[in-house]
């Protein structure tokens, strides 16, 4: 993906400009608030600090802020371009602490290029923040400027240049020698680069078991020995060797790995010949390697490869480290990141490469597939599973070591705040799995089994306990889909309806609920044998399974057809309904009717009302519900209106103890001070988070919008009013969708 110079120029200057704001997270509408905020009330919390200064925790945001530090004079490739120059890469460096773990960020840039006065500044102005992140300060001085800080300061100091590089290469190395099969103790390791990085690579390398006598550095000048005094200092002497090598091509000769951090195109073909058997390549030069992944995977068949770039495999990218390594410490209020911090952070990082790679990590790097092995050693940064494996781990080496001052006592619920921290679908997919599983493993049928998509989310589902998946369809059909993605479906229940013994009690079945619709026994019996959506909705009829789920690869009015047909509308209600349940980061609201009734009835609208009240109640949630319109209370005459006010009555006959109100407008109905100040005769309270619809119409556009600009995250839609539970999946859905779906069905069955 080419970026030109004009788009770059573009990103950062349109509209607001640059890429960062300070947003208020308290109430800030009234003159109440305002003095809550500020004066008078600030000085409560002032009191508190000052008689017990770890209190600022408790009432600032100091726990989740970070400074991002840098006077300019190393920015990414271009050099010493100083500290307003360096202002754009420090905003982004904010912009991905937020994205990636949910920390707030000030970027300082320090417009001195004297260690004394940015060790000075910092140390002024630590009390301000939870954690410091030196950024873009040029070697050997950021060496001073750390250690010196970390002397000083009772809050995290790390500086990214040198510790994230170390730290996610780390994690390759220990992947990449399980590859190929060599004991880190025993590699010869040559690095090529004396900088920040190349120095703290080298040493973290050694903390993970890389012995100091099998390392040789390499700088602009060759190697750096005993003797040399050209270009030394004492950061380098202290990876001088006793060699009679001069040469990079002299050091490399032999190597098992060879890290780079230097210049483009420092290593031949001939070089990395060179290397000894299965070698490995850490070419960490940006944007252009020391040497490219084409020439190396050309040169050498044996190579496992990695380099600083995302447009080849195995990117080195510090974001998979500072982000989730600062909410780790900051979470406990550490003192401090230190070794095992980084070891720990190291560890959790490659571990998680030889997991399973998730469905949408795969779509977001627009690939087949990923597995741990040659071209996969290191996790990519948008895998979401990064942040609950290693904050976590960083948070208990931090305890382990002592600098932890809020100890976390219950791991599990952290991971679980870690997952709501960074938006609500975690937590509330997490209530849903948990009660599909209340009552004992459900059989879910799915009609379309020989889909790969299907295939695979009917495994993970059982493996994940969600339900006991049935698969519908030719056997070897299926074996030969799941055999072209290497899935392993032997504990999967396949049945093929034609041979299945209960087929002609189906057909039966299905010829008394149709003879009298025109149906003869040989349509029945077409039906039952060539549509498995009609052979799986009699399975359900006659509960041999407990739930449905269908429609991946169908039109949903051909997927509901059957299920409308066979098992029919529950007693209680006239009609079926399709409730989406739309999720963003601090609400859950439930949308209906999105998928079925055209334009409903008042009688029509109690009944949705009264399903998707009734399922909220499933997760735990007490619905909120607001009947809407173009009017608020009658403030506009019209079919539309009047319609939701007698539905409105029907409601309240029929369920008094609901909150329901309306007719209201969209905007009334979720912010619950428009109510409370404007119709504070409402008995609706809070604000909605059931929206009931006038029409398919406003129902539907409504929640495409909401996902596609609005950018929060759907669910459904769920078919609601029928006998038994079943749902119909969207033509687009992916992996995670489906199982969510399989999830939801199994737990419906529990009611």
């Amino acid at each position: 993906m080419k970026i030109s110079r004009e788009d770059a120029l573009d990103y950062h200057s349109m509209g607001r400009k640059g890429k960062i704001e300070v947003i208020p997270t308290k109430p800030t509408s009234t003159q109440r608030d305002l003095s809550l905020a500020y004066s008078p009330g600030v000085a409560e919390p002032c009191r508190e600090i000052y008689k017990n200064p770890e209190d600022v925790f408790k009432y600032t945001a100091k726990g989740n802020l970070v400074a991002v530090v840098s006077n300019g004079t190393a920015i990414l490739g271009l050099g010493d371009l100083g500290a307003e120059a360096g202002k754009p890469v420090m905003e982004g460096k904010g912009l991905l602490f937020k994205i990636f773990a949910d920390i707030d960020v000030f970027d300082i840039e320090v417009n001195s290029k004297d260690n004394d006065e940015i060790i000075r500044t910092v140390e002024l102005i630590s009390p301000t923040f939870g954690g410091i992140n030196l950024e873009d300060i040029k070697g050997p001085e950021c060496f001073e400027i750390e250690e010196a800080l970390k002397k000083k300061l009772n809050i995290p100091v790390f500086h990214d240049d040198q510790h994230g590089t170390a730290i996610i290469s780390g994690a390759a190395l220990l992947n990449a020698l399980m590859i190929n099969g060599k004991k880190i103790e025993d590699i010869k390791v040559v690095y090529n680069g004396a900088g920040a990085s190349g120095i703290a690579c080298a040493k973290f390398h050694i903390s993970l078991g890389v012995k100091p006598e099998n390392v040789m550095m390499c700088d602009t000048k060759g190697v750096i020995y005993k003797g040399r005094t050209a270009g030394m200092n004492k950061y380098k002497e202290e990876f001088a060797v006793e060699t009679d090598r001069r040469t990079l091509e002299d050091a490399i000769r032999g190597s098992d790995v060879f890290v780079g951090l230097s210049q483009a195109d420092c290593v031949s073909p001939e070089m990395l010949l060179s290397m000894a058997d299965n070698p490995i390549v850490f070419a960490l030069a940006n944007p252009d390697p020391e040497i490219t992944y084409d020439v190396a995977k050309t040169t050498r068949n044996d190579v496992i490869m990695a380099t600083g770039r995302s447009d080849y495999p195995n990117q080195v990218n510090n974001v998979l480290g500072f982000p989730f390594i600062f909410r780790g410490a900051l979470d406990v209020h550490a003192t401090a990141i230190n070794e095992p911090m980084k070891i720990a952070a190291a560890y959790a990082l490659a571990e998680l490469a030889r997991e399973e790679v998730p469905e949408s990590v795969m779509r977001a790097y627009n690939v087949e597939s990923l597995s741990f092995g040659q071209d996969y050693i290191i996790p990519k940064p948008f895998d979401p599973r990064v942040l609950t494996r290693v904050a976590p781990a960083v948070a208990k080496a931090a305890m382990e070591t002592g600098v932890a001052r809020n100890p976390i006592d219950d791991f599990e619920k952290y991971k679980m705040q870690l997952d709501v921290r960074m938006g609500r679908a975690h937590e509330f997919m997490h209530t849903v799995y948990q009660k599909s599983k209340k009552g004992g493993v459900k059989k879910i049928v799915l009609p379309e089994g020989d889909n790969p998509k299907i295939i695979r989310a009917a495994i993970l589902s059982k493996e994940m306990g969600i339900a006991e998946p049935i698969l519908l369809g030719d056997k070897y059909l299926i074996e030969s889909v799941a055999n072209q993605h290497n899935y392993d479906i032997s504990g999967l229940n396949i049945i093929n309806p034609t041979e299945d013994s209960n087929f002609d009690l189906y057909i039966d079945e299905y010829y008394k609920i149709s003879q009298r619709k025109g149906i003869t026994k040989l349509e029945a019996k077409q039906r039952i044998s060539n549509r498995r959506n009609y052979f799986a909705n009699i399975m359900l009829r006659l509960g041999d399974v407990d739930g449905l789920v269908t429609g991946l690869t169908t039109h949903y009015p051909d997927a509901l057809r059957p299920s409308l047909e066979i098992i029919g509308r529950n007693s209680k209600y006239s009609v079926a309904s399709g409730v989406y349940i739309v999720k963003n980061k601090s609400q859950i609201y439930f949308l209906s009717d999105t998928t079925v009734n055209i334009d409903p009835t008042s009688e029509e609208i109690a009944d949705i009302t009264l399903q998707v009240s009734e399922f909220a109640k499933y997760f735990d949630i007490k619905p909120r519900v607001a009947l809407l319109s173009y009017s608020n209370f009658g403030s506009v005459k019209g079919e539309i209106p009047t319609k939701i006010q007698n539905a409105l009555k029907i409601i309240r006959q029929r369920q008094p103890e609901l909150m329901v109100d309306g007719e209201m407008q969209a905007d009334t109905a979720v912010v619950g001070s428009i109510i409370d100040r404007t119709f504070p005769f409402s008995t609706l309270k809070g604000g909605a988070n059931v929206l009931i619809f006038p029409n398919l119409s406003s129902g539907n556009i409504a929640y495409k919008l909401l996902h596609r600009i609005g950018g929060a995250d759907l669910l459904g839609p769920i078919l609601l009013g029928l006998n038994k539970p079943v749902n119909i999946l969207q033509r687009d859905d992916e992996v995670n969708q489906i199982i969510d779906m399989i999830a939801i069905t199994a737990m419906e069955t529990t009611k």
